[in-house]
């Protein structure tokens, strides 16, 4: 419930996602518990987190705007929020 209005809150979740810019193709797998996005986009001007984030929010099945960058954003480790979803549903999605 949200402490604010008393009305039941959307489910949310951090993921941390490592990202591989300049990939032949995006490509979006779940290795040894951690999330993995290979995306073709180059590390300059957010173009890699941003193609990241919509790779992610398509495995998801999700709208762009449900998955946001929470931190990370130069660096290849980021943490992404996920609204709709929580963890175990999210990484549920991922592996299937």
């Amino acid at each position: 419930m949200s402490p604010a209005t008393g009305e039941p809150s959307e489910p949310s979740c951090v993921l941390e996602v490592r990202v591989t810019p300049k990939a032949r193709r995006t490509d979006l797998r779940l290795v040894d518990d951690m999330i993995r996005v290979r995306v073709a986009e180059a590390p300059e001007d957010g173009k890699a987190t941003e193609a990241a984030r919509r790779a992610l929010a398509a495995a998801l099945g999700l709208r762009r705007p449900a998955v946001a960058l929470e931190s990370g954003a130069t660096s290849r480790t980021k943490r992404y929020r996920v609204t709709g979803l929580t963890e175990d549903e999210a990484r549920f999605r991922l592996a299937n």
